[in-house]
């Protein structure tokens, strides 16, 4: 493959050996992507006896907005383009529904991989999360998104000044607790990304989220309905939910993620170890899909049509109003706060590749953070735990195989800095722990 060959980034895929510039500019949208693929590779990548090791398996995801990539990989045929015309994208009721179906995984009708939560390959290796503790080796192949989750809370507290600094609920909690009542915040898996954001969000406003408050958990999907009957005062989870729970005008949103730590990691594909290790082939062909979804996902022209899919009765069920406004980067707040055009929209690609290259340096930031809270033990190697779990080496083949331009060629994306001025050297984890004032450990 030559350099001509290959597009750069925002070009997706492949450009047509011999065609001309203006041509392939011409073409857009999915017949840009599956057009200019098919030429560059007349039977897919892996034809002529030299095809996957199965024509498919199963693969989890939840309700949210960040599964996109793995279900626009279906709907537009990715998957069957790479050889793997079997592929099952199938909902999973929570996040323990997916734990529990991918400790029994597709051979026995539960599942080989999934849309997760980034921190979760790591809770399932060391077993810190399946039943008996019995560990579920793991591989974490790309992160599927950055950004785009959001902190909301309910109507009770809408009159308080509360944003990305939370220390203002910090006395109306206090006061709750003391006439009898209890304070419950959401999350959606003990350890996940959304209980951790939601935690360093408390915490930075002075709120210990396990000493001033009760922590629950809730599946994505539900978060809405527990909030409009009185369950929680406020929660942290993916889209759609917390641009419905404005749009029903049922609670606000303090602050997205983004906002937090900006293009933070969020979901992972994450695999069984067992397969990737036993179908190599199959594991290139389902992330090859994948990669391509993700850039089809990541151009604002495709926003729309991506939105009517995942929208759709058999994906989500949820009107497109709940979903369109905050993958473009456009966020209505709620108590009358409305941002246009906003960079806190959904990143599904990046530069090079960048948002679905697995740095190794941010999944450090999940361990370290997990050791915070007590998930993890305080001696946990986070170094070999990483480089056990995280295959940031199998997704340069793919990218490789895409002809994908300006890869990352690191595994670190460098010194990490969030909104409260904290900043994370993933050379130096202990020091950022050290520095916490709020935690578990000593």
């Amino acid at each position: 493959m030559t350099q001509s060959s290959k597009t750069r980034i925002g070009m997706t895929a492949f450009a047509p050996a011999g065609a001309s510039r203006r041509r392939f500019l011409q073409l857009s949208g999915t017949a840009a992507l599956l057009a200019a693929a098919k030429t560059a590779l007349p039977s897919g990548a892996f034809a002529q006896g030299t095809g996957p090791e199965v024509k498919g398996t199963r693969l989890g995801y939840i309700a949210l907005t960040d599964a996109s990539p793995l279900i626009i990989a279906k709907e537009k045929g990715l998957f069957a383009k790479y050889g793997l015309p079997d592929m099952d994208i199938a909902k999973q009721a929570s996040w323990g529904a997916t734990r529990d179906n991918m400790a029994l995984g597709f051979k026995a009708n539960g599942i080989d991989g999934a849309h997760i939560l980034s921190p979760k390959p790591y809770l399932y290796t060391t077993g810190k999360v399946m039943q008996n503790s019995q560990p579920l080796p793991m591989y974490t192949l790309m992160r599927l998104n950055e950004d785009c989750q959001g902190l909301s809370v309910s109507n009770e507290y809408k009159e308080l000044p509360v944003g990305t600094d939370s220390s203002a609920l910090k006395e109306a909690f206090a006061k709750k607790r003391a006439a009898g009542k209890e304070v419950k915040v959401a999350m959606t898996f003990p350890g996940g990304t959304h209980d951790l954001w939601i935690r360093y969000w408390l915490a930075a406003g002075g709120i210990d989220p396990d000493n001033d408050l009760a922590t629950i958990v809730v599946p994505p999907a539900q978060m809405v309905a527990n909030m409009k009957v009185g369950t929680m005062d406020c929660f942290c989870v993916g889209e759609p939910w917390n641009e419905q729970l404005v749009n029903q005008d049922i609670g606000f949103t303090a602050a997205t993620t983004g906002e937090i730590w900006f293009k933070h990691p969020e979901k992972a594909l994450g695999m069984r170890a067992d397969f990737v290790d036993a179908n190599p082939k199959a594991t290139q062909a389902i992330m090859l899909a994948t990669m391509e979804a993700q850039i089809w996902c990541e151009k604002m022209e495709n926003k729309q049509e991506m939105a009517e899919i995942i929208g759709r009765r058999q994906w989500f069920n949820v009107p497109v109003p709940d979903i369109i406004g905050r993958i473009k980067g456009d966020i209505n707040y709620g108590r009358g706060k409305v941002a246009k055009g906003t960079n806190l929209l959904m990143k599904f690609w990046g530069e090079g590749g960048s948002v679905s290259y697995p740095w190794k340096s941010l999944d450090t930031w999940f361990v370290t953070e997990n050791i915070r809270w007590g998930k993890f033990e305080a001696n946990t190697d986070i170094k070999a735990l990483v480089n056990k779990v995280n295959r940031s080496d199998l997704w340069l083949e793919a990218a490789k195989t895409l002809g994908v331009a300006g890869a990352p060629t690191s595994d670190s994306r460098g010194v990490e800095t969030f909104f409260d001025g904290m900043k994370f050297d993933p050379a130096a984890p202990m020091d950022y722990l050290k520095a916490l004032k709020i935690k578990r450990i000593a």
